[in-house]
Parts: structure tokens; sequence; C-alpha cells
């Protein structure tokens, strides 16, 4: 087994580094790393829905699909990721209590009465401290999950406190549960880091084959290739969407209550219909025509319409006006 040492916190990079060491490195491999702030989606999710878009904006927080099933997580560099890579038959790649329990190990050795709990949970107290998913690639499985040390909870509560009346889909919807920190049931403090350190160490006691691993620069080049065509895309982290409409009523001081209607597909929109209270110079459906067949997102809907005085479509009402009541 490979111990693969990962430094970098880019969640672009760290995301196609996971994709990179299952399918191109034959070796099993575990795996330890952090990302900056960022959302981090399942495969079968509608990132829109699922993410507070004006806080993920205002923060400059990125939002990255990833390759495996289940809901939204919020990562920052108080939370530890962890990851395994191993081949095996193919009915029996799928084993959640499996690489969960070296961690389980780690809190049990250190006094925390931790657990395996539901389908994919580790908790402490009944609180959720570790969601994990799998994604099997022919004969291999990747299996990852996060580990909530020291996280900021309130940036993990505003950056997934999406509105859930604004979508009609049949995305996969992520269930929130109450979390907690594992820095806050320790009886000796220690920093993320030193807890690393720990599960690393416990890992390589366990697998006497075990072998430390550092990216080489070949396989950091094939990795930037990885996220430049498809982890740091709109066309996979938001494109990659189900089917779904999307409703929002828009009310401003000057300019009246806007209602939009968007059926998008792909990320794309299919047919988007503008009704409210508003007065205007021009025909609305001129916006209409030309939003139809542009991506959901702002700046390329901010592209379509630079030709357009929005002003002059709905009274008074500014382009960054309008764009908040298509998000």
């Amino acid at each position: 087994m490979l111990i693969i040492r990962r430094h970098n916190t880019d969640p672009y990079f760290n995301l196609a580094t996971e994709e990179y060491v299952l399918k191109e490195i034959r070796d099993d491999s575990f795996m330890l790393w952090r990302n900056a702030p960022a959302i981090i989606v399942g495969k079968h999710q509608n990132t829109l829905a699922e993410i507070n878009v004006d806080y993920v904006k205002q923060h400059n927080i990125k939002v990255v699909r990833r390759l495996s099933g289940g809901g939204a997580v919020f990562h920052d560099l108080g939370n530890l990721c962890f990851t395994f890579t191993q081949k095996g038959e193919n009915d029996k790649l799928i084993d959640f209590r499996r690489y969960t329990e070296p961690i389980l190990e780690v809190l049990i050795k250190m006094g925390i009465n931790a657990k395996f709990e539901g389908r994919n949970d580790l908790t402490i107290d009944g609180r959720k401290f570790s969601g994990n998913a799998e994604h099997i690639w022919k004969n291999k499985v990747l299996h990852h999950g996060t580990l909530l040390f020291s996280s900021h909870m309130p940036n993990l509560s505003e950056a997934l406190n999406a509105d859930p009346l604004k979508f009609k889909d049949k995305a996969v919807k992520s269930i929130r549960s109450r979390v907690t920190n594992i820095s806050e049931h320790l009886k000796d403090p220690m920093d993320v880091l030193e807890f690393s350190s720990l599960i690393e160490t416990h890992i390589m006691g366990k697998n006497p084959d075990a072998v430390l691993y550092e990216l080489t620069d070949e396989d950091h080049r094939k990795i930037n290739e990885l996220v430049q065509s498809k982890y740091s895309t709109w066309e996979w982290n938001f494109g990659y969407s189900p089917k779904y409409n999307f409703r929002k009523i828009l009310r401003t001081e000057n300019s009246g209550t806007i209602e939009f209607d968007l059926d998008v597909r792909e990320g794309i929109i299919m047919q988007i219909r503008i009704y409210g209270d508003y007065f205007n110079l021009y025909d609305t459906e001129d916006i209409e025509k030309a939003l139809t067949g542009v991506p959901h997102n702002q700046d390329a809907i901010r592209k379509a319409l630079e030709s357009y005085k929005i002003g002059d479509y709905f009274n008074n009402l500014t382009m960054d006006e309008f764009l908040e009541g298509l998000f």
C-alpha cells in the first residue's frame, strides 16, 4: 500500500488527485488531505440546489463535484479528509465499515466514544463528525470521508443553507445532520496536523507493506491536466446537474415583483418565463429569447445580455438585481 502524502489545499487539485490515483496508480493507496474553504457536492446532485449562492460568491468559496454519490459537504482547513483506493472482487468492494474502522480505532485509543452509525456516518454522542462515500471503477473502490476536527461551524451552516423552494428536480438531496468537531472531545489538545500524523502512523502500523509516496512532477502534470479539463470547469461542477426547474420571486423597491421560472437541462436554460407587476419600456420576451440556450451561469447570462439595458425591460432594475433573481 502507498501512503501518498499530499500538501496541496486547492479543492480542484485534490478532487482531481483522487481520480488520478484511482485510475492511474496500480497500487492500493491511502491519503490524508485538506481543502481550503470549498463545497464538495455529490456526483448526482443539482449543485445550485445545494449551496447558498450569495454566501459562496461573497466568500469566494470553490464548488467542486466529486466522483462519488451522496450529499454536499463543506470543507475548510479544520476538516481532514481521508481516501482509500483498493483493488478487490466486485461484490466485496462496497464496505463502509472496513474503511472507517482504522479511524475509529485511533479515536477510541484517544478516549473518544466514536461509533459507526447508519449507512455511512461516524458519530460522537449521536452527533456526526464524518460522512463517507464510495465510487467503483472497474475492479477498484475509492472510499473517502470527511473528519470534522476544528471546522468553523457557522461557515458550514451558511454555505450549505440553500433555499429548497427554488428548485424542483429529481436530484439526490443532502440530509442535514447534527454535527460536532473532534477537537471538542479531546482530553489533551492537539491541532489537525498532529491528528493527521496519528492516523497516518496507525495506518502504517496496520499495513506492514505500507510505503510513503510523494507525487512526482509527472503526477502533478497529469493531475493539473485533469483540473483544467474537468474539475475546475463549470460543465462538470454545475452543468453536470440533472434536469431541474428553478423558480424565484424577486421583490424590489423600484421595479416591483418579478417572478422567474426556468427549465434547465445539463446546465443549459431550455426555457425561461418572466412574470410580475413591473413596468417596462420594451417587451421582456426579448430577454427570454436572449437567455434561451444560455448556461445557467452568472457570467454567461451577463455576457448574453450585455447589449440589453435591463432597466428598459424592468423599470429601474440593475443587472446585478436581475442576476439575483436567477440564482
